[in-house]
């Protein structure tokens, strides 16, 4: 298998310890929790620990936060330029404590896990305000009243968790910065400045950071959002009963990309013709003018047999299939030597090979159809299926795609028209049937075809 990139943790295959939901949050339809406590908790010492993986840069996106005002506000987001800032306001003495990472964090194939601690009781001030990502503390440009040597007030106090209003996903302080991608394992302490190996530890194997069960306390208005509930997807399961009010979100934004089984989804970094938009969840693209633009996958296979569903169109010049990794970037994808897929155009269902020849189907396109896609890299066969069945058959790819790793992709031509991919951890593609593969991983519309399997890092695992 392989990802866009090296460097990130991208969620642990298999850990012991399975986190089974996460909720997916889209700027675009104002989605955030919010709770405002009937009383005041710690105001010197939390911690705040999530699970987060991106789908989206390069804009103000909040994590967690509380406090309605610009300044006095209590903290963390990704800045436009994908670092984090975090942010603490010390009431008494009106002082501002924040900092920006070093770091980037533009790893939309990856789950980062970010855990914000102050303890202003500490006498060494470098220990007061801490920002840890995926376990390792972050190194970071002190600004207000924070340096290096005192990055907050001894006994300084904060209103994090304070009778303010808290919001998860979005800005207390500005009607936006909402956050987008998902949300997992929400872990907030009243009265604990807890360390990352409290939430998470190094796989002895691979040496990338995974999550564990948290199991101490969590104070009078900690709470642990598991999204379990899809009936109640703000519950507190610490036993606290400190639950959150939804906005625009349903049970239809719960998911199962998780940090212990991370789906494929669509990667904003890595678009046709600089055209293409991703959005919900890394689900759905958007073209915005009148030429080809699309994206591909945030996980590429080189062998195994994999399914996912394409559907929700909202107009007939659209292709979808596989591109190997040196196809597309800013060109028209359907020109891409390495390209396999069908492409809807005129009501007629096209297959484009990398010899630009088509191959034209008898079937009827419509926008209501769900399309799926049957990758078998051992076999080197690709076949298309309309509304659960086959189109014609199994193409042999034998030879004609080069070597390396191939990734799902999607494209359209023409300004305004889009549509959903389903990897099966989310999709925004109506469901009523909910199949899954043979091992209970993904939910789509129809049943993979035997041997098929969803493309995440528990199936990969197994068969990439």
């Amino acid at each position: 298998m392989a990802f866009l990139t090296e460097a990130a943790n991208r969620g642990s295959i298999a850990t012991g310890y399975d986190i089974d939901n996460s909720l997916k949050f889209e700027s675009d339809n104002s989605e955030y929790l919010h709770r405002t406590p009937s009383s005041s908790g710690s105001e010197t010492t939390w911690t705040a620990s999530m699970w987060v993986k991106r789908t989206e840069l390069g804009s103000d996106q909040v994590g967690i936060g509380a406090r309605e005002s610009a300044s006095i506000t209590d903290f963390w987001r990704f800045k436009s330029d994908d670092k984090i800032r975090f942010h603490v306001y010390n009431y008494p003495s009106s002082e501002v404590y924040y900092a920006d990472t070093d770091a980037v964090f533009r790893d939309t194939s990856a789950w980062y896990h970010v855990v914000l601690t102050l303890d202003s009781t500490n006498a060494d001030g470098s220990e007061r305000l801490k920002l840890f990502v995926n376990g390792i503390e972050q190194t970071a440009n002190w600004l207000g009243s924070a340096s290096e040597s005192e990055r907050f007030k001894e006994n300084g106090q904060s209103s994090f968790l304070g009778q303010y209003k808290m919001q998860i996903g979005k800005a207390t302080y500005t009607n936006g910065h909402y956050f987008n991608g998902y949300i997992a394992e929400v872990n907030v302490l009243d009265g604990i400045a807890a360390e990352p190996t409290d939430f998470g530890e190094y796989d002895e194997d691979s040496g990338i950071w995974k999550p564990k069960a948290y199991t101490g306390s969590y104070g009078t208005n900690g709470f642990y959002l598991d999204f379990e509930s899809s009936g109640s997807l703000g519950a507190d399961s610490s036993g606290n009963g400190n639950n959150f009010t939804l906005n625009n979100i349903t049970s239809a934004d719960q998911a199962t990309d998780t940090p212990t089984n991370n789906f494929c989804t669509l990667n904003p970094l890595w678009t046709f013709g600089n055209t293409m938009g991703v959005s919900d969840g890394g689900t759905k693209v958007n073209n915005t003018v009148i030429a080809w633009g699309g994206a591909k996958g945030s996980i590429g296979v080189n062998s195994g047999k994999w399914y996912w569903e394409h559907g929700s169109f909202s107009g007939n010049d659209t292709m979808f299939g596989i591109q190997n990794q040196a196809g597309g970037g800013n060109t028209q994808a359907y020109l891409d030597p390495y390209t396999l897929a069908i492409q809807a155009n005129s009501n007629v269902i096209q297959f484009t090979d990398p010899s630009n020849r088509t191959e034209a189907f008898t079937k009827t396109f419509s926008i209501t159809d769900i399309w799926g896609v049957a990758l078998d890299l051992d076999a080197n066969t690709i076949a298309f299926y309309r509304n659960g069945s086959i189109v014609n058959s199994a193409f042999s790819i034998d030879g004609l795609i080069g070597n390396g790793e191939f990734f799902p992709f999607v494209t359209h031509y023409g300004s305004g028209l889009n549509s959903r991919v389903n990897f099966g951890g989310y999709t925004g593609i109506t469901i009523s049937s909910a199949a899954s593969d043979e091992n209970g991983y993904g939910t789509f519309e129809y049943a993979p075809p035997s041997g098929y399997y969803a493309l995440c890092t528990k199936n990969l695992a197994e068969y990439g």
